[in-house]
C-alpha cells in the first residue's frame, strides 16, 4: 500500500517520460503512455489526480487528448509540456481543455515537482470544496427548502415515508433512531429476519444523509461464492478474470462517496470477512489481479439476517469487524410484531398490485384481516405480498373476504383475539390430551372449512363428510361460531 498520490505522464519519446518518472517517483505513484490511446486506458483503469501530457504526439495532440479528459474527468488537473509559447495556441488550450498550468521545454527537476505537488493539492481541495459544498447546501436550508427536499424525497419514494407504519407501531423507534444517526458519517449494522425490509431502511438513510446527491448501491451477499463477491465488490483488472476482457470497476469505486448497503453479512467467509474489514477500517482494497492499492470514501450500511453478535460469540464471526460495522445498530421488527401495521401495510400492497394486474381493489373486509392478524408470517413482507397477490387473483368482488385466504393462514379463530393463543401454536407438541389436542385440530379444521366456504353448512358437511346434524352438533360442542352472529340458523344452506 503505497498511499501516494496517481499521476499520468504522456510524452511520445521515452527518454522524456523516463526522466519526468525519475523526478517524480519519490513522491508520487507514477503511470506511463506514450499516446492519447494509451493514456486513455489507464485513465479507465486507475485514479488519477494529475496528468502531465506533451502537446506534439502522433495521433491526438495534448490539448484534444486533455480535453476528452476533461468530459470523462473533470476533476483531474491538467497540465500540458510544450517547446512552444504561442499565445493562441495557450488561449485554444485553455479554452479547450481546462488546462490548469503550461511547462515549457527544458524544464527543470525543481519545477516539475513543484508543479506536481500543486497539482496534487489542487486535486485535494476540489474534492474538499465539493464535500463542503454539500454539506453546507444541507445545513444551510431554509425551512422552505427543507420541505421541498422532503416532498422530492416523497415522491422519488426513497425516503422515510415509505416505511408504512402506524401511529403505534414497533416500526417506529427503529425509524426514530434511523433518522438521527442518518446524517452523521458512520457505518450502520441493520439486523432483522429475511423480509423485514432492510434494505428499504439503508436507502431511505442514504437519501436522509449528506450524501444523497450521490449513487446508492446495494448487494445480497447470502449465497454468493467469494469469487463472484469479490468481482462485484472489489472489481477486476483487464484480463484478471477469465470472460472479462475488460476491466470491471468494482462497487466500492462506483459508490465512492456515495452509500453502499451488503446485506447478509452473516454469511460472508472468513477471507470476505477479512476483506471487508479492511475497508471498514482503512478505507483500501485491492481489484483482482491488481497490484497497487485503492482507497474508497464510501459510507458502508450492513444488513445481518441474524445476530452478529451471538455469531461472535460462537467464533462464526470476527469480533474486530463486528464492532467496525455495528457503529450503530439498527433492530427491524418482524412482520408477527407489526399487526398494527398489517391494515396500512395491506392497503399499500393492494393498491400497488391493482395498479400492476389492472384490476380494482376495495381493500380487504374486516373478517379478513382479522384472520391475516391470527397468523405469524414466517416469510415476513414478501410472504404478505404473495397472499394477497394470491387473494387478488381469485377474488370475484373487489372487496377481498377471508374466503380467498390459504389455508395454512385459516387456522385461528379470529373472533377470539387478533393474536394467535400461544397453547395453540404448534398442538403437535403441547400440552393436553390425546383427546383435548385432536379436538382443538377440529376446530381449526372446522373454522378453515367454514370460512373457505363463507359458512355454508351444506357444502362444509358434504366436504367434511358429516351429515347436516353431524355438523351442528360439534359446531356447538367447540363453540364455533360465525363471527358478527350469535348463533347461526338452522336452516341455512
Amino acid at each position: 500500500m503505497t498511499g501516494l498520490p496517481t499521476i499520468l505522464l504522456v510524452d511520445d519519446e521515452e527518454h522524456s517520460l523516463a526522466a519526468m518518472r525519475m523526478a517524480l517517483e519519490d513522491d508520487f505513484d507514477c503511470l506511463t503512455a506514450a499516446n492519447a490511446d494509451d493514456a486513455m486506458r489507464l485513465m479507465e483503469a486507475h485514479f488519477v489526480q494529475a496528468i502531465f501530457c506533451d502537446q506534439r504526439m502522433p495521433g491526438k495532440t495534448g490539448v484534444e487528448f486533455l480535453a476528452d479528459v476533461r468530459d470523462r474527468w473533470p476533476d483531474t488537473v491538467r497540465i500540458i509540456i510544450t517547446g512552444y509559447t504561442e499565445t493562441n495556441d495557450m488561449i485554444a488550450a485553455i479554452n479547450e481543455a481546462g488546462i490548469y498550468q503550461f511547462l515549457t521545454k527544458p524544464w527543470h527537476p525543481d519545477q516539475l515537482m513543484m508543479a506536481a505537488k500543486n497539482a496534487a493539492q489542487l486535486f485535494q481541495l476540489a474534492r474538499e470544496h465539493d464535500r463542503l459544498s454539500l454539506e453546507m447546501r444541507f445545513l444551510g436550508k431554509t425551512a422552505e427548502s427543507k420541505v421541498e427536499a422532503r416532498r422530492r424525497t416523497l415522491r422519488e419514494g426513497f425516503g422515510f415515508e415509505r416505511i408504512l407504519r402506524a401511529p403505534n407501531s414497533p416500526m417506529n423507534a427503529a425509524v426514530e433512531l434511523a433518522r438521527q444517526v442518518a446524517s452523521f458519517d458512520v457505518p450502520v449494522l441493520i439486523t432483522g429476519e429475511a423480509g423485514t425490509g432492510k434494505d428499504i431502511m439503508a436507502r431511505a438513510m442514504h437519501y436522509a444523509s449528506l450524501r444523497s446527491d450521490q449513487s446508492f448501491y446495494e448487494l445480497n451477499c447470502a449465497g454468493l461464492p467469494d469469487d463472484v463477491l469479490k468481482l462485484e465488490v472489489l472489481g477486476a483488472k483487464k484480463g484478471a478474470v477469465p470472460g472479462q476482457p475488460n476491466t470491471r470497476i468494482g462497487l466500492l469505486q462506483k459508490a465512492s462517496r456515495g452509500t453502499l448497503f451488503l446485506n447478509g453479512v452473516d454469511t460472508l467467509s472468513p477471507q470476505m470477512q477479512l476483506v471487508l474489514l479492511r475497508v471498514a477500517t482503512e478505507g483500501s482494497f485491492e481489484p483482482i489481479g491488481g497490484t497497487e492499492t485503492l482507497t474508497t470514501n464510501t459510507r458502508l450500511i450492513t444488513g445481518s439476517h441474524s445476530d452478529l453478535s451471538v455469531a461472535v460469540s460462537d467464533g462464526a464471526f470476527r469480533s474486530d469487524l463486528y464492532y467496525a460495522l455495528a457503529t450503530t445498530e439498527l433492530a427491524m421488527p418482524p412482520l408477527r410484531s407489526r399487526m398494527e401495521d398489517l391494515d396500512i401495510l395491506s392497503r399499500h400492497i393492494l393498491g400497488d398490485l391493482a395498479g400492476e394486474h389492472s384490476k380494482p381493489v376495495d381493500g380487504l373486509s374486516k373478517l379478513a384481516l382479522e384472520f391475516l392478524g391470527n397468523y405469524d408470517w414466517p416469510g415476513n413482507l414478501p410472504e404478505l405480498t404473495n397472499e394477497l397477490t394470491r387473494m387478488l387473483i381469485l377474488s370475484q368482488e373487489p372487496r377481498l373476504g377471508p374466503e380467498l385466504i390459504s389455508r395454512h393462514i385459516l387456522q385461528a379463530d379470529p373472533s377470539v383475539s387478533f393474536r394467535p393463543d400461544p397453547r395453540e401454536a404448534d398442538l403437535l407438541v403441547s400440552e393436553g390430551t390425546l383427546k383435548e389436542r385432536i379436538e382443538a385440530i377440529e376446530a381449526r379444521i372446522l373454522r378453515e372449512t367454514l370460512t373457505r366456504l363463507k359458512w355454508n353448512k351444506s357444502r362444509a358437511a358434504d366436504e367434511l363428510g358429516l351429515s347436516r346434524v353431524g355438523l351442528r352438533s360439534k359446531l356447538d360442542r367447540y363453540g364455533v361460531q360465525q363471527p358478527g352472529k350469535t348463533k347461526a340458523p338452522e336452516d341455512e344452506d
